[in-house]
């Protein structure tokens, strides 16, 4: 599927490059290569008022986020099962150890996964990703799906849907109540909610910021799947709120003019890297720095 060595390779390159650092020359990606630091914007919005509730600390949230009774789609989710040699496993393991490696030089914790239209598998990766960081013995990772158009990561995980992260950008809830704490041990998601309308406008309102502020101490990683970039803008906001972004492109299936369109989206961002979803399984290099997964993945 795509070559994650070689692209966040090239991204831990040029960020380190941008900051003085030297690292070993990578293998070239020229039609999407990453890009270099982001500048964050600070976005002029009016700030709803807080919900008061009580200190959140991690004691607390186990307390108030008994196990939910998850049903995983096992086709598409790889590390719920025992099986520790299911295809495609291997490459997200590798995937992990790349970005801990970017980690030890530049702070990441909170990465951005997207993709240039829908249908390209990025809930997949991100779901996959948040299950191979928590089999890591006391990594703690919230999953957090910010699509509040086409929400699908609930899906994947067999979770409910709501309350969640659009009940909480209206007021309607504290963070308790939309955190769900899954079977596997330190594995924490936030559904999107139910959907609603004026989608930027509640990312922008001061409270998913808010929300960060409060969870982040709690986790060693926090990934946001996020809308397409093409389709809409939301993605290019919420990037301002992640210390990194990874793309998903569909092997044979996302235009080259429109992949290099949503990376410049990112131009002033730090875009990690590309995988490539989907690749047929005759197709896949026996390198096991490629990734590649045959099952038909929604977005």
């Amino acid at each position: 599927m795509s070559r994650i060595h070689d692209a966040l390779k090239r991204a831990e390159q040029e960020r380190a490059t941008s900051m003085g650092g030297q690292l070993e020359p990578a293998l070239e990606q020229p039609e999407l290569q990453p890009v270099g630091m982001p500048e964050h914007a600070h976005m002029q919005t009016a700030v709803m008022p807080p919900i008061q509730g009580s200190s959140f600390s991690y004691e607390s949230l186990l307390a108030r986020c008994p196990v939910s009774n998850w049903n995983p789609d096992t086709r598409t989710m790889l590390f719920f099962q025992e099986d520790e040699n299911r295809k495609g496993a291997e490459e997200f393991r590798t995937l992990r150890s790349r970005l801990y490696q970017i980690r030890e030089k530049l702070p990441l914790k909170r990465l951005m996964v997207t993709s240039a239209l829908p249908k390209e598998g990025k809930s997949f990766v991100a779901a996959n990703l948040a299950q191979v960081m928590v089999r890591q013995h006391g990594r703690r990772v919230l999953v957090i799906d910010a699509d509040l158009r086409s929400p699908g990561m609930h899906r994947h995980l067999g979770a409910s849907q709501t309350p969640g992260l659009s009940e909480y950008l209206m007021g309607e809830c504290d963070e308790f109540a939309i955190m769900q704490r899954g079977p596997m041990d330190n594995l924490f998601f936030v559904p999107a909610g139910r959907q609603a309308t004026g989608a930027p406008e509640l990312l922008a309102n001061g409270r998913l910021k808010l929300f960060l502020q409060r969870v982040e101490p709690l986790f060693d990683w926090i990934i946001l799947d996020t809308p397409p970039v093409i389709p809409v803008a939301d993605s290019t906001l919420l990037a301002n709120f992640c210390e990194g972004v990874l793309m998903v492109v569909r092997s044979n299936s996302t235009p080259s003019d429109l992949a290099r369109r949503a990376r410049e989206e990112f131009q002033d961002k730090l875009l990690l890297g590309v995988v490539l979803n989907g690749i047929p399984a005759d197709q896949l290099p026996k390198s096991r720095y490629y990734y590649g997964e045959a099952v038909s993945s929604p977005a």
